[in-house]
């Protein structure tokens, strides 16, 4: 791809009025997440004694919130950020208060544990997605900020959930899991707080209540955001599929250790990539870069399946990295460059619900798969939807992509002045 040089850089993002701070909440706010899951499924399992009962209820909280996040999207784009994020975020962070003191001691009930996961996914307050719909407002006018806040938010959601499971690994390790699941509650609490006091959700888009951010608009946003939704389901899949062959190649060379080294140098890379991807300016349009990076992502995953030893496994999951935060972010950009008015941060959360159930999917497959196939043809095959992604803009009218609602939404677009929102 070829680039156009650019002076602004990442601490020009943080240095814009209200940024930084407002990025900071977000963060609290996010490290809930990265914290939560392993925390809450220790909880669970001590608390109800058995794998069962923890892992119905994760899914039951996974498929909650997946299923629901469009609403709560819907919520936020109609009635504000101010009126409609803390009233979720209160009723989340009460429900794992609730959590934290049912798995406090062994015993529970399940069917308590199971009602307060399934509710408090239901309820989870989508700070990403709105988070970037604040990038979008702060620089609506900035492309290449726009472009590097974008990378810089997805490279720093990465590395939370890095550390989020290090940390819970301190309560675990003190015998209080419960604790870290009430931590959570107070960091999303807190960083909610923070975004919706800031300054910087006082915009005009927010003050004024969007008509039409309905369900007529999620089928819209949805439809626009075509193959940012595709691609982030096809990297969502070979992720979830790589983490598990990771597993599989590490136990047949006897070395099961290995595998925290191998998901460690996937976000490592991730984050590289992220940073050196955001820095630049690029001239080709977003569409075409998602492709390029899925093709990439596609075929460093197939040839680390082809890798002789853990170490070179090891720097073929660093380059599958490097194709990773970038192609989110650009995946965000370009959903929110078609969003109908009002649908901002529904196009977010279209995208990220995408990845997620594609990790679910990949994983589940690449599952199935390593009952009956040689590593290698898994590797191979996990490839695949990220490969299809690839090939999303030769599908045309397939795609639902329109061209953009505002003039040079997306970096390296043409400008698409006087268009409606189609």
């Amino acid at each position: 791809m070829s680039v156009l040089p650019s002076r602004p850089s990442y601490v020009s993002v943080l240095r814009a009025p209200h940024a930084a701070a407002v990025f900071a909440s977000a963060l609290v706010g996010r490290f809930s997440y990265g914290l939560l899951f392993v925390a809450l499924t220790v909880a669970l399992t001590r608390a109800g004694g058995s794998y069962a009962v923890s892992g119905t209820a994760i899914a039951l909280f996974g498929l909650s919130a997946a299923f629901l996040a469009p609403v709560r999207a819907v919520l936020i784009d109609r009635y504000g950020r101010r009126c409609a994020l803390p009233p979720m975020a209160a009723a989340y962070a009460a429900l794992l208060g609730c959590l934290a003191a049912a798995t406090w001691r062994p015993g529970a009930p399940q069917w308590l544990l199971l009602t307060l996961t399934l509710l408090a996914g239901a309820c989870a307050p989508p700070l990403g997605p709105v988070m970037r719909t604040l990038w979008s407002e702060l620089f609506a006018q900035r492309e290449h900020l726009r472009q590097r806040a974008f990378s810089l938010d997805t490279v720093a959601e990465e590395l939370l959930y890095v550390v989020g499971p290090l940390a819970a690994g301190l309560f675990i390790s003190a015998g209080r899991a419960a604790a870290g699941v009430a931590v959570a509650a107070l960091l999303v609490l807190g960083g909610t707080v923070g975004m919706v006091l800031s300054p910087a959700t006082r915009s005009r888009a927010d003050r004024e209540r969007t008509r039409g951010a309905g369900t007529a608009g999620s089928g819209r946003a949805l439809g626009r955001a075509g193959q940012p939704v595709l691609v982030a389901a096809a990297i969502g899949c070979a992720l979830g599929g790589l983490n598990l062959l990771v597993v599989a190649f590490a136990e047949h060379h006897h070395r099961l250790a290995a595998v925290s080294w191998l998901e460690a140098s996937t976000a490592v890379g991730s984050a590289v990539g992220g940073i050196a991807y955001g820095a630049r300016t690029w001239r080709l349009p977003g569409r075409i870069r998602l492709s390029l990076l899925a093709l990439g992502l596609s075929a460093a995953l197939a040839l680390a399946g082809l890798s002789p030893n853990l170490y070179v496994l090891t720097a073929g999951t660093a380059v599958v990295g490097l194709c990773v935060a970038p192609a989110l972010a650009t995946a965000y950009l370009t959903a929110d460059a078609y969003a109908p008015p009002g649908g901002r941060t529904l196009a977010g959360t279209w995208v990220n619900s995408a990845y997620n159930a594609g990790f679910s999917g990949g994983t589940a497959a690449v599952g199935l798969l390593l009952s009956g196939l040689p590593l290698r043809v898994c590797f191979a095959l996990a490839a695949l939807p990220a490969l299809v992604a690839a090939l999303v803009p030769a599908l045309g009218p397939l795609t639902g992509l329109r061209r953009p609602r505002r003039t040079g939404t997306v970096p390296g677009d043409a400008p698409s002045e006087g268009l409606g929102p189609g």
